[in-house]
């Protein structure tokens, strides 16, 4: 006879964890859609995910079958992942599909940023110069001071806009040129 779920008296509680087939199923089942969510992904993009070769292959091989090699290759791909880093996997997935908030919480720092530079001065124009070397320090200072102008008259704040807008493009260079680097 088998034995199932049964544990011996010098045995451990917990040492045996007991899994059901169904449990099993389900877990083999995510596997494969996440695998299916990888191979309808365009190449570049893939290129980016952090993949074992013999899972990029399998991927890269599944996106030129059809019908019933497709399923059967889906089913490889599942079994690959059983063994593959599945959390990296999954952050990048997540990365992918919120690029849109991730846009917009950098929006906010870089508001929270010419806010600060706007209150404190020149300590922060020091520290934005530092961080983004192709600053335009004298630029910076003078929108700086006119928005202070502007803040304290209660008027329209278009010397604020220009700073963000400087940032923004500040920001941005420096990912291209770090992006370049690498």
């Amino acid at each position: 006879m088998s034995r199932k779920n049964k544990r011996e008296p010098w045995e451990d509680k917990d040492e045996i964890i007991w899994v059901s087939r169904s449990e099993m199923k389900r877990d083999m089942k995510a596997l494969q859609k996440l695998g299916a969510q990888l191979v309808d992904l365009k190449p570049a993009i893939l290129a980016k995910f952090p993949l074992e070769e013999n899972l990029r292959i399998a991927i890269v091989d599944a996106q030129h079958f059809k019908k019933e090699a497709r399923r059967r290759q889906l089913q490889f791909i599942g079994k690959i992942m059983r063994t593959a880093d599945l959390k990296s996997i999954q952050v990048a997935f997540h990365l992918l599909n919120n690029k849109h908030g991730q846009q917009s919480i950098e929006l906010q720092k870089l508001g929270k940023l010419r806010d600060r530079l706007i209150t404190e001065g020149d300590k922060v124009i020091n520290d934005v110069v530092k961080q983004y070397a192709s600053t335009n320090r004298q630029k910076l200072r003078q929108l700086v001071r006119q928005a202070k102008k502007e803040l304290e008259a209660n008027k329209f704040s278009k010397a604020s806009k220009e700073i963000f807008h400087m940032l923004r493009i500040l920001k941005t260079e420096s990912e291209e040129q770090s992006s370049f680097r690498s």
